[in-house]
């Protein structure tokens, strides 16, 4: 059972999913669900997947798997994952994602929902405990279960109805970058409802890994293209489950995750924000709202939600540095009513970033340039052993003198935050932060600086120190 948890459900190889794996992980949720009343024999489980080729058989093993439990398996089909998680703590079920949300399409993935939301920490060690009692059982054999994927598709398009204020997004021109983004379509009529010009760009039957937070400079060179020739007011995109936004601006220039969550605390009138400690440092500087910081990973901006929400804070927003959104009570905007969503979703930072652009009458690059957030870049050293990015982490935590001599060529180590990974601030104020990726064998780097050329050179000489340090 190499498959294993990461910042956001289960994650493995292909053949570490379909091997019984993931129908183990699938059963075991059951189970612990079962055990502390959660769920009851005959309750409905919503499955819904994404485009990778081995979805559908993982999904298949799954629905089996809860079935073995005595519970009912229902088909919600290709369905972004916030609008599954919607659709099923309406109705008070539990439900699984199968996606391996951003990573190669060689590698997939089990997101868990118990009826109020997603799973947390505790939930996840009951399951990896469970587990193992499963592996080898059940059959692959998808049961003859209910599709609903146009009803998911549909309360989550209705979610939005009269968020954007009259007279909409009327002589806007967005394009919508297809791909095999499960929330494509669901996109294209958002949009079109609050009445912008949606263009269409580049459906894909192949499944294309697009990761919001480290965007390749091929997807740059593309969607920048696409704004060029179409003459765009903007363009987006998500993740390929959904849950994660790509927004790129009228100059082609895409958006960073965490300023799109400030757009969106902002636009929101958030009394308080949660966030991951890779997120810009300036968001606290930028923000009305209390701002509490976590480590990488929804469960821990949820359970900071929850601490928000206990202190008695009325809106309350989480976010990620890959854009994802999360919403931690019900707030009414415009004519919309947003009901909680404790999950990532991509559809309300890109409204709020258009909607806040027009009422401010400005273009994405100018309403992003007067948030003043210092200039942030990251990257990532793919194919890079876990084992290997979590040995260099400790090494560099933990010994003074070792961080000293690695940063040195940098500049001098000022302050260190041992958060989440390692992140230093350099002399300057300048900002530097390795973490082990919890989703996939590669090293996670984010910079900070006063300008993007440095900030960029941060990336580079950082990620060439690793290469030292590797041979």
């Amino acid at each position: 059972m190499a498959a294993k948890f990461g910042t956001s459900g289960l994650r493995g190889l292909v053949g570490e999913l379909t091997d019984g794996t993931a129908a183990a992980h699938a059963r075991a949720f059951a189970r612990h669900l079962r055990q502390n009343g959660t769920v009851a024999k005959g309750d409905a489980v919503f499955l819904g997947w994404d485009m990778r080729a081995s979805s559908p058989e993982i999904t298949a093993q799954c629905a089996a798997a809860v079935k073995e439990e005595e519970l009912v398996p229902v088909d919600c089909g290709v369905v972004p994952t916030p609008a599954l998680a919607l659709y099923a703590m309406r109705r008070q079920a539990a439900a699984l994602m199968i996606t391996g949300s951003h990573i190669p399409d060689d590698r997939n993935g089990v997101k868990f929902y118990r009826p109020d939301g997603e799973i947390d920490k505790r939930d996840e060690e009951a399951i990896a405990a469970l587990a193992p009692s499963f592996t080898g059982e059940g059959g692959s054999d998808r049961p003859s279960i209910e599709a609903r994927q146009e009803e998911v598709l549909e309360e989550f398009v209705a979610r939005y109805r009269g968020f954007v204020p009259p007279p909409g997004l009327e002589g806007m021109r967005i394009g919508v970058y297809e791909h095999s983004s499960a929330a494509s379509a669901a996109l294209v009529r958002i949009l079109r409802e609050a009445g912008a010009d949606v263009v269409r760009l580049g459906p894909s039957e192949r499944f294309i890994p697009v990761d919001t937070e480290a965007v390749s400079e091929e997807t740059r060179a593309l969607v920048s293209g696409w704004v060029r020739s179409e003459r765009l007011d903007g363009l987006v995109s998500a993740d390929g489950d959904g849950d994660r936004p790509l927004v790129v601006d009228e100059t082609g220039t895409v958006l960073r995750g965490d300023a799109l969550g400030l757009i969106v605390a902002r636009h929101l009138q958030a009394d308080a924000v949660v966030t991951p400690v890779t997120s810009n440092s300036g968001i606290e500087r930028r923000c009305d709202a209390k701002v509490w910081r976590t480590r990488v990973g929804s469960p821990f901006v949820i359970a900071g939600m929850q601490e928000a929400l206990n202190a008695g804070n009325g809106r309350i927003i989480g976010f990620e540095a890959n854009g994802g959104v999360l919403t931690g009570n019900e707030i009414q905007v415009s004519a919309a009513s947003l009901a909680a969503l404790p999950t990532r979703d991509s559809l309300l930072p890109i409204l709020c970033a258009f909607v806040a652009a027009r009422e401010a009458a400005k273009t994405l690059s100018a309403l992003v340039a007067d948030l003043s957030l210092p200039v942030a870049a990251s990257d990532r050293i793919e194919n890079f052993p876990t084992t290997r990015s979590q040995k260099l982490v400790a090494e560099l935590s933990g010994d003074e003198a070792s961080r000293a001599r690695f940063f040195a060529s940098l500049g001098e180590v000022r302050h260190t935050d041992l958060t989440d990974g390692l992140r230093v601030t350099l002399d300057g104020g300048r900002i530097v932060h390795l973490r082990p990726s919890g989703n996939a064998p590669e090293m996670r780097i984010y910079a900070e600086a006063a300008d993007q050329n440095t900030a960029n050179a941060l990336i580079a000489d950082t990620i060439d120190r690793i290469g030292q340090s590797r041979d």
